[in-house]
């Protein structure tokens, strides 16, 4: 819908007015020059025709504005749509053509504008490369720093002050999924982002107290002073934490030396009940034995003290045996409990399947002094095994073949056949007999100085997987083989991302070292230093009042003036009605893709978690809220954060152009559009334009939230209801 110009309409009606009053002075001069007569004869002709003169008048009016208009567009909305453009290239980082229509003149000038623009992005890219060449160490420092993050084995979080997170790496990241109460939706992303406040997992007073004690031992002149604690998370999970202090560099005041802080951490709630489950057994036992003993001790000493035979006799005997296999039995269920934690000592984890084969190549030929050559056919294969106990049962095998039967030479083959991996340990010599094959398997493991109380059978156990033993009569080879789990396609990303280089995103920002909650109130901070969750919904239709429901929503969250893709929040959602087939082709969502999938009261919870503590960014905001308001009921949520929108702070920067549609204003930044009509790729549009137009509205002075907000309402587009 297009607006006309307030100051066109003004033209239009003074020119109207004008109009009017010359045709009145016009009369009136003329008839002041006749007679009488003549006065009422010209009356007498023009009374019938005036009709004919007001639509003279009107159609010359409607010729007036057309003409008016026109010029109008072209003279004055013109110039104005340049300026708008030109300020569009003043904060772009890159220049696009501005496509401008108007005056030759404008037109001129709006190609000398662009020249300029793409003169300073020459010099930009100078000075950019200047600066990259002079800061090349500090990236190398930033890469190491990244490397490292990422190959740590141990989940680490940096926080400023305020508890604010600045870094967290790819094991943090997983340990908060596993922490989050919905970990299924949208892959439990609700708890652990760059901006966000580590007080959603763990006490204010419990990380203050840890504070407390590092800066009492600062001031003790501790070297490198830190703190542990253990605590219960909302998920209840058991987490073992050691923070260390981040400390501003030359100072010499302790009081102020602090800066933040980082948190390592260990999730201990399985191993916290294996060793309560180990402490109860041992006091059943301690107790257990005490009793029988005591009563041994009395049978004992009924049978030293008299002279008991017959019936008497043998029923102490028997109160005897009875004690004794009583704590025979307790020390055989403590034996089995400690060997099935000796089982699970080591954790299953998902490694690459020639990395398996080259640890087990390197630890058989160290123990067994053979040559063991490798045959991997598929090189992308993934495993998940417990890799100790794996590889420590091959080297059993092989070490009993070269005692037992002098095998020169051993091969490792790995391949995959219908989704299960298959792990051979090969060999060329003498045969050997099914029932040595079962004794070798039911064996305790023991080979040198190395010994286990497992068995091959029980690694083939704890792994879920079969193993048999084959012979290839032609090529006179016979084998063991190990059949084991493959990881499976949809989960490679996330058994990957603690492994590759290529999985470092951008999980810090030390800027925020210089932020701070007490600074001043939300409404009066400038939009540069606020945290944003921008948003998108995907519904079955467009009146939320009358029955239309969410589908999918979709989120990303803008952090010190960089878009976190990496940190988003993504959910298709069941409505609870048919999507009407009208839409599909809009946003793409069957009725197939909602089938199963939560509805909107147990999705909203995690969403309302992911966006706490931000600012709300949308395009036409007003739609999206409206849906989330009807649910407050439902879900006892209030979503209460403040709101901005795209649509209405486009308009209050580019009010003389026609059209604030999303992908309109992405065209006029030059931004990329991919997964339009899709929730998460509306919400990076979103949230792309939202970032060019923060500098934009710095311009103009309105650089808080609050001047944000209250230019927003004075915009035509306020005016839309839902």
């Amino acid at each position: 819908m297009k607006k006309l110009d307030r100051r066109l309409l003004m033209a239009i009606g003074v020119i109207g007015l004008a109009t009017i009053v010359w045709l009145a002075l016009t009369m009136g001069l003329i008839t002041s020059t006749l007679e009488p007569a003549q006065r009422a004869l010209i009356a007498e002709q023009l009374a019938p025709r005036l009709a004919l003169i007001g639509m003279t008048w009107v159609m010359g009016l409607v010729v007036i504005a057309a003409t008016l208009r026109w010029l109008f567009r072209r003279y004055a909305s013109a110039p104005a749509r340049l300026v708008e453009q030109t300020r569009v290239l003043l904060a772009a980082d890159q220049a696009a053509p501005m496509n401008h229509q108007g005056t030759k003149e404008t037109k001129e000038l709006a190609e000398v504008v662009f020249q300029l623009a793409t003169q300073r992005d020459q010099l930009r890219r100078e000075i950019a490369s200047q600066v990259a060449q002079a800061s090349q160490g500090i990236q190398q420092e930033k890469e190491r720093l990244a490397a490292l993050m990422a190959e740590l084995t141990q989940s680490v979080v940096v926080c400023n002050l305020d508890g604010r997170i600045l870094l967290y790496n790819n094991r943090a990241r997983l340990q908060f999924k596993t922490l989050s109460k919905a970990p299924s939706l949208a892959g439990g992303s609700e708890l652990v982002g760059i901006g966000r406040s580590i007080y959603a997992v763990f006490d204010r007073a419990l990380v203050a107290h840890a504070l407390d004690s590092i800066q009492q031992r600062l001031l003790r002149g501790a070297a490198n002073p830190s703190a542990q604690f253990v605590t219960s998370t909302a998920a209840g999970q058991l987490l073992k934490v050691q923070m260390a202090p981040v400390r501003t560099s030359n100072t010499d005041d302790a009081n102020n030396a602090l800066s933040g802080f980082v948190l390592m951490l260990e999730n201990v709630t399985r191993a916290f009940d294996e060793e309560n489950r180990r402490d109860q057994m041992l006091h059943a036992l301690t107790q257990g034995c005490r009793a029988s003993l005591a009563g041994m001790r009395s049978a004992l000493a009924t049978l030293e003290a008299s002279e008991l035979t017959g019936e008497p006799r043998a029923r102490q005997r028997q109160v005897l045996r009875d004690e004794m296999a009583s704590m025979s039995q307790r020390i055989t269920d403590l034996d089995k409990e400690a060997l099935y934690g000796l089982k699970t000592r080591w954790p299953m984890e998902d490694m690459l399947g020639s990395d398996v084969l080259l640890v087990t190549q390197q630890r058989i030929q160290k123990h067994c002094q053979r040559d063991v050559s490798l045959e991997n056919e598929d090189d992308s294969i993934w495993l998940r095994v417990d890799s100790y106990s794996l590889i420590q049962a091959l080297v059993y095998l092989s070490a009993r073949l070269v005692d037992e039967f002098a095998v020169k030479f051993l091969r490792l083959r790995l391949f995959s056949e219908g989704g299960v991996a298959k792990l051979d340990l090969i060999w060329t010599g003498q045969v050997m007999s099914t029932e040595t094959v079962m004794s070798w398997e039911m064996d305790s493991m023991q080979f040198g100085a190395e010994s286990s109380p497992l068995s091959v059978r029980d690694v083939v156990e704890r792994h879920g997987g079969e193993l048999s033993f084959a012979r290839e009569r032609v090529r006179h080879e016979a084998f063991f083989r190990f059949a084991l789990p493959q990881v499976s396609a949809q989960d490679l990303p996330e058994a990957t991302a603690l492994l590759h280089s290529d999985s470092r995103p951008e999980y810090y920002d030390f800027d925020l070292f210089q932020t701070s909650d007490q600074t001043s109130a939300l409404d009066d901070r400038p939009l540069s230093e606020l945290a944003y969750t921008v948003f998108d919904t995907e519904t079955t239709g467009l009146n939320p009042s009358e029955g239309d429901e969410i589908i999918q929503i979709g989120a990303t969250r803008c952090v010190n003036g960089r878009l976190l893709r990496q940190e988003s929040f993504e959910q298709l959602v069941n409505p609870g009605r048919l999507i009407p087939a009208a839409t599909i082709p809009i946003h793409g969502i069957t009725q197939d893709m909602v089938t199963g999938k939560p509805p909107i009261t147990d999705v909203l919870p995690a969403f309302h978690t992911f966006a706490s503590d931000t600012v709300l960014v949308a395009h036409n905001a007003a739609f999206d809220m409206k849906f989330l308001q009807l649910q407050e009921k439902a879900t006892g949520l209030k979503f209460d954060h403040p709101v901005l929108d795209t649509l209405l702070l486009s308009a209050v920067v580019h009010p003389a152009q026609e059209s604030h549609r999303l992908e309109a204003i992405a065209e006029r930044f030059n931004i990329t559009v991919l997964g339009r009509h899709t929730a998460l790729g509306d919400a990076f549009v979103t949230a792309e334009v939202w970032l060019r137009l923060i500098p934009l509205l710095q311009a103009m002075g309105i650089t808080t939230l609050r001047q944000a907000r209250e230019a927003a309402q004075k915009t035509y587009y306020a005016r839309l209801k839902y």
